[in-house]
């Protein structure tokens, strides 16, 4: 049994058909050729430009992130620098500061040692002078008592207790 007997009908196609197919598809091959691929291309191309574009954008971007970081960490790191700086002359200061304090305080100690001693010498010195009339007065009743009289005469009693003193001082 052949194909055409089962009722299946075969088309051959005849060679002025396939001439006729292949001068309409050249047709068409030079009308898209000619009208829609420029456009196409010209869409491919601007899609083109638009990724390299982007690519570019993002590299200098990422090329003035990386500019921004490092002048970050140069600003911080002077920053660091500047803050050890600070903390040291701070430091320092505080040290002068201190040994300012201190010398002027032993300073005021040593003036007040000298004003303490000076006052003590002026006491011994009121003590002294209140002491030597005291032995004086002392001395002239004895020796009125010794000699049984009172002895009138300031002049005397001056003498008197002038020499006593003399040789008072004199056994130190």
């Amino acid at each position: 049994m052949t194909l055409a007997e089962n009722g299946i009908n075969l088309f051959i196609p005849e060679v002025y058909d396939i001439v006729w197919s292949l001068v309409i598809l050249a047709i068409i091959a030079v009308f898209f050729y000619k009208f829609f691929m420029p456009k196409f291309q010209a869409i491919f191309d601007e899609r083109t430009a638009k990724i390299e574009g982007g690519i570019a954008k993002a590299e200098q971007a990422q090329k003035e992130a990386a500019e921004a970081k490092a002048k970050y960490e140069s600003q911080l790191s002077n920053a660091r620098v500047e803050a050890a700086k600070i903390r040291d002359d701070a430091r320092a200061e505080a040290s002068h500061i201190v040994a300012d304090a201190r010398a002027r305080a032993e300073a005021d100690a040593a003036q007040i040692t000298a004003n303490a001693q000076r006052s003590l010498e002026s006491q011994q010195q009121q003590a002294m002078v209140s002491l030597k009339g005291e032995v004086g007065a002392l001395a002239t009743a004895l020796a009125g008592k010794i000699l049984g009289a009172k002895l009138q005469d300031s002049d005397v009693q001056s003498s008197m207790i002038d020499s006593m003193i003399a040789d008072l001082d004199a056994k130190k």
